[in-house]
């Protein structure tokens, strides 16, 4: 189970995501949109098990990590 989240250097929306990630104790990798190789124009996105959610949706990541057990209320993992 893996959590990538595509990022710019410059992304108020990108760095508020990995902040909150880190304060769920969240794994996760952080990849510039840039090097991706991919064809994704809107950041943050957040790819959770192959489910891609486009910008900083709070609730739709929480469902993504839940459905891929990797969220649990109050419970702190270790970060990247």
């Amino acid at each position: 189970m893996s959590v990538k989240v595509y990022t710019t250097e410059t992304c108020v929306f990108c760095h508020a995501e990995t902040a909150w990630l880190d304060e769920l104790g969240v794994e996760y990798e952080e990849i510039d949109i840039r090097d991706s190789g991919l064809d994704i124009t809107a950041v943050p996105t957040t790819e959770i098990d192959g489910e891609l959610i486009v910008g900083f949706n709070r609730p739709a990541i929480k469902r993504a990590l839940k459905k891929a057990g990797l969220y649990k209320k109050g419970e702190k993992r270790a970060n990247r």
